[in-house]
């Protein structure tokens, strides 16, 4: 029996795993069909469950009492129909061609890497480009930057009034002072606030060295980030409430 004596069909084939176009030949039998399919869907071709849908019609079992003799001539095959594979295999026996999780991945040596000459990494430092670039800013450099990119998204600037945050720490104060401060840990720019009333840490001065003037607790060094700028006026708290400060 000649496996090309009609003309191929293309139809749509697709399975929990695949979905694509083949062209299929009204001569082949039920049989050959499935082993044609078993690489494509992963589906081994005695656990395959065929089914064709042509349009919107119901769909059609593709099934006969003998598969090896009975050809798909016999079945309405259209132009871009679709054949539907189901796994009649147990979900246990079923292979997960999603799941990549168990694929073996080669991971090269760093050192191998910074070794070879057509990789990315050294086309960057032939480009002088990112960290190869002798022009480009410091770690440190780019963290100060970067904050005070914050400090003039946020519009912050010296006797602007600010409210501290988050909204539940409730205190307000003046922007008496924008800038580094090496005595306290961490790189990039400091707000110093001057707050409405004496809720904060220091004088304006950090380890024996004043940067702005203020009363004793009333000031206070805080990262950008923690300052929203705004017409905020002073807090009225009254004796009673100062009392329980």
């Amino acid at each position: 029996m000649s496996l090309h004596s009609a003309a191929d069909v293309p139809l749509l084939i697709s399975s929990p795993n695949s979905s694509s176009e083949r062209r299929i030949s009204p001569s082949w039998s039920i049989a050959h069909l499935k082993s044609r399919l078993e690489p494509i869907t992963g589906v081994p071709a005695g656990s395959q469950q065929l089914t064709l849908r042509v349009g919107s019609q119901d769909a059609v079992s593709i099934t006969a009492a003998d598969e090896e003799q009975a050809t798909l001539a016999l079945f309405p095959l259209q132009p871009y129909a679709q054949i539907t594979v189901v796994d009649t295999r147990p979900p246990a026996a079923r292979t997960d061609f999603s799941d990549l999780s168990s694929v073996p991945k080669y991971e090269m040596p760093t050192t191998e890497y910074e070794t070879r000459t057509d990789s990315v990494l050294a086309w960057k430092k032939a480009q002088g480009l990112g960290r190869f670039d002798p022009n480009a800013p410091s770690i440190e450099q780019q963290k100060i930057q970067a904050s005070e990119r914050e400090v003039e998204e946020r519009g912050l600037a010296l006797s602007s009034r600010v409210r501290l945050l988050p909204v539940s720490d409730a205190r307000r104060g003046t922007v008496s002072f924008i800038g580094l401060v090496p005595e306290i840990p961490g790189i990039g720019v400091w707000v110093g606030v001057t707050l409405d009333e004496p809720t904060g840490k220091n004088n304006g001065s950090v380890k024996g060295k004043k940067y702005f003037e203020c009363g004793t607790n009333y000031g206070v060094f805080v990262r950008p980030e923690r300052c929203e700028a705004g017409d905020f006026p002073a807090l009225d708290m009254g004796d009673e409430d100062m009392e329980e400060l």
